[in-house]
């Protein structure tokens, strides 16, 4: 019986002794430093924005080499204390991506509507329409000259302001825009065409077209004016009444 609990002694001292060593063994090696890996982030583990990510105890969830997770990130494993640091790709530049050009007029579909023909409000309604597959912008009021006349209109001082602001164009979209037309003078004109610019915020013009004045059946029609202005290009019809 003695010699059976000298036996069970010796063997419990040689498995301490061997499980110190393991001990000591493993120590040494966290100590001589941090093995680095990249591989594949598990997402089950949880991860905040700085892109460091918390790993369950002693969990393996990176692999050898360069693979990228599952949603194409690639990632950096520090085994000893269980980060994961994740690179992300910042996306491109909005601005870059989405600028929008000024319209040059080569884009654009005009129409323009004769409306109360010799009555109070007679005005001629300038309709512009984004005929292109990419946007654009308009600005200001359109640059108009009537009949074979070399003036430009002045602007309308009845509008609105914030005629220096920028409207995109979406493609078939459209925005409208009035010469009114005032016949109270001594010296009168009568046409059915007019002359139209698109303006820069700095005031200067582009190519101009020559267009034809309409009535409401489709029929050329014509318009007498002693003086008259133009208003700023609007989302909305002007007079729209």
């Amino acid at each position: 019986m003695r010699t059976s609990r000298i036996r069970i002694a010796a063997v419990a001292g040689a498995t301490t002794a061997l499980a110190l060593g393991f001990t000591a063994y493993a120590n040494s090696a966290t100590d001589s430093g941090t093995r680095t890996h990249t591989g594949t982030v598990a997402h089950a583990a949880p991860y905040t924005s700085t892109g460091s990510v918390e790993q369950a105890a002693g969990q393996v969830i990176a692999s050898e080499g360069h693979a990228p997770s599952a949603t194409g990130q690639q990632v950096t494993v520090a085994s000893a204390k269980k980060t994961v640091t994740v690179a992300k790709k910042k996306p491109a530049s909005r601005a870059a991506t989405t600028s929008v050009r000024q319209c040059s007029g080569d884009e654009i579909s005009y129409d323009v509507l004769h409306r109360f023909p010799k009555q109070l409000g007679e005005h001629l309604l300038v309709t512009a329409m984004n005929a292109d597959s990419k946007p654009c912008w308009v600005t200001a009021s359109p640059s108009v000259m009537l009949g074979d006349t070399v003036n430009v209109l002045p602007h309308s001082k009845k509008d609105a302001p914030g005629g220096t602001a920028r409207i995109t164009l979406k493609p078939g979209a459209k925005v409208y825009s009035a010469v009114n037309l005032f016949a109270d003078g001594k010296k009168k004109r009568t046409s059915t065409e007019l002359s139209l610019a698109l303006r820069d915020q700095g005031g200067d013009t582009g190519p101009a077209v020559e267009l034809n004045a309409f009535t409401s059946k489709g029929a050329v029609s014509k318009f007498t004016w002693s003086s008259a202005d133009v208003t700023n290009w609007n989302t909305a019809k002007p007079y729209d009444f």
